[in-house]
């Protein structure tokens, strides 16, 4: 089994697929959803446009996951996931917050795809606290990778002290 927790820009990362932390019109946003964006090209843009709407203005609901072409970036794939917004933690965060890594791993393994990294999903404007997001996340992975060990799944965080966060969340399960 396989989950390495870094510090980098997801950009970068030449996978077979990124997991881009969106929100729900999949057009674009702050954060690692922007950067993602803006590497990618316009191309990723219309890709994202082209996808249906499952509601007016709603592309991927909170805890589901759609997929797209990379485009310019070094990643084949994106795999993009809304994350829950933090209410506290009583409207069902956690679940949906499973809910967005399992269907990013379900729709890898539906493409073949193996190499995977994943943001810090909700820990940015989202709210959500990063010790608790990387307890869920880290769970989730471990879960998946019981079931499918061929996975290999990197957790890029942007700054240092994310990635301290999410690496004490593994050894914690390891």
């Amino acid at each position: 089994m396989s989950i390495a927790v870094i510090t980098a820009d997801i950009t970068t990362l030449a996978a077979d697929a990124i997991v881009n932390a969106a929100n729900e019109t999949l057009l674009g946003g702050g954060g690692v959803d922007g950067a993602i964006h803006r590497a990618a090209g316009p191309q990723l843009l219309a890709a994202c446009r082209a996808l249906p709407q499952t509601a007016p203005g709603v592309r991927c609901p909170t805890g589901e996951a759609r997929l797209t072409p990379g485009f310019a970036l070094p990643a084949r794939f994106v795999i993009h996931t809304v994350g829950p917004v933090w209410h506290g933690g009583g409207h069902g965060e956690a679940a949906l917050l499973a809910s967005c890594h399992r269907n990013a791993l379900r729709l890898a393994r539906e493409h073949g795809l193996r190499r995977l990294a994943f943001p810090a999903i909700s820990c940015g404007v989202y709210g959500y606290p990063p010790p608790l997001a990387a307890a869920v996340a880290v769970t989730t992975l471990h879960e998946a990778l019981a079931a499918h060990p061929d996975f290999e799944l990197t957790l890029c965080c942007y700054g240092e002290g994310m990635r301290a966060v999410f690496q004490a969340a593994l050894d914690a399960v390891a």
